[in-house]
């Protein structure tokens, strides 16, 4: 791609007649075509010669527990990859009957792993000890291979964490292992914050006519501001000032009080489905959505985006009992989400956090264009506006 933008420019600067967008694209297929070929059959040579015992590489893999045994499937589900175990080095423990009968070789224990190391074509070790109790061996382990440079791999999730994903990262001269449950500065995520500035932008000259009738409205028909503002949790629970068009009388925030006992929500949200505080334009803009449009300034801004978990009040936030439903605050809150497509209000507190979590855990570009996708039949449908 980068070649055939070069040639591109080369071709305008110099003025080279026969580089005319049909070469500029014939360049672009065959040197693509080309180099994927190539890159193929030379994976497809490399598992061949691997299969038949050449270009192999030896591992040793310290431990016996569920994880060692596990990453030992992984590279026998994988001989074209040219791993070979030669065994396993541990010391006797509750879990050796187990690890004997899964067919595996104890090759050595850890006390004579130097001399095994001495005496063996060893090309790399996998250290897969638990980190609490066998951390000196373990760490003695790493010493020993790195003096007789051979290569040490060891789990990066050495606190066996559920959902969280590792990377590694450079900080100025030292490296990190990052472990992390939420959206990343990466391509995908700014593909992301791209489609929310250009969408923001473009949805807010379009709507710009009605933003200025509801206002109006609004002004007209009650005493107060045309505009709601309030505090939200967003993003790893900074705060931010959220924008809506106000559907309600002024200082209904301080009758929550004398209406908790109305609440029709599970959990700590506070929803009645016949507020008395909302005004009658207020109803039509629930029910429409429309109250929710000066929020793609919160997205401009980036304190939301387009599509994410909502952003909840500070009370609301304040009430919540479980750590695990506080992972939704590690990405920034949307407009709309998978709560919104799937009934809104109609589902239950419990079941909101869920659906907040499932969207962290399959997060891709595309599932945020499904859910855009989806949120406009809701919206004209209504589905659980209140």
């Amino acid at each position: 791609m980068f070649s055939t933008l070069f040639l591109a420019l080369v071709s305008l600067c110099l003025s080279i007649k026969m580089v005319t967008p049909l070469f500029l694209a014939l360049f672009w297929i065959i040197s693509s075509c080309g180099m994927l070929a190539s890159r193929l059959l030379i994976r497809y040579s490399l598992a061949k010669v691997r299969l038949h015992g050449r270009n192999l590489r030896y591992v040793v893999i310290i431990g016996t527990n569920q994880r060692a045994i596990e990453f030992a499937h992984q590279i026998q589900a994988s001989p074209e990859q040219g791993y070979r175990i030669l065994g396993f080095v541990d010391v006797q423990w509750v879990g050796t009957a187990m690890f004997n009968a899964t067919g595996f070789q104890l090759v050595s224990d850890l006390a004579n792993l130097a001399e095994y190391l001495r005496n063996n074509v060893v090309d790399e070790v996998a250290i897969y000890l638990p980190i609490r109790s066998l951390y000196t061996y373990a760490a003695q382990a790493a010493a020993l291979c790195e003096q007789h440079g051979i290569i040490v791999r060891f789990d990066l999730d050495i606190f066996g964490l559920k959902t969280a994903k590792s990377r590694a990262e450079a900080f100025d001269s030292d490296h990190h292992i990052a472990a992390y449950s939420g959206q990343q500065n990466d391509w995908p995520w700014l593909a992301k914050r791209t489609l929310d500035i250009v969408g923001s932008s473009l949805l807010l000259l379009l709507s710009s006519p009605l933003l200025m009738i509801v206002a109006l409205s609004i002004k007209l028909t009650s005493k107060g501001p045309a505009f709601f503002l309030q505090e939200r949790v967003g993003l790893n629970k900074r705060r931010f000032m959220i924008y809506k068009f106000r559907t309600m009388v002024s200082g209904a925030e301080r009758a929550i009080r004398q209406l908790e006992q109305q609440n029709e929500m599970s959990g700590p949200v506070f929803k009645i489905r016949n507020d008395p505080r909302i005004t009658p334009i207020g109803k039509l803009l629930r029910r429409t959505s429309i109250d929710e449009l000066p929020q793609l300034l919160n997205v401009l801004k980036g304190d939301m985006s387009l599509v994410g978990p909502r952003p909840l009040p500070l009370r609301d936030y304040q009430g919540f009992s479980e750590d695990w439903q506080r992972r939704r605050f590690s990405t920034r809150p949307g407009i709309t989400c998978l709560w919104q497509v799937n009934g809104r209000n109609s589902i239950s507190f419990e079941q909101w956090m869920k659906l907040d979590i499932q969207y962290l855990d399959e997060w891709s570009f595309w599932l945020d264009l499904k859910i855009l996708a989806r949120t406009i039949p809701a919206v004209l449908k209504g589905t659980g506006a209140a």
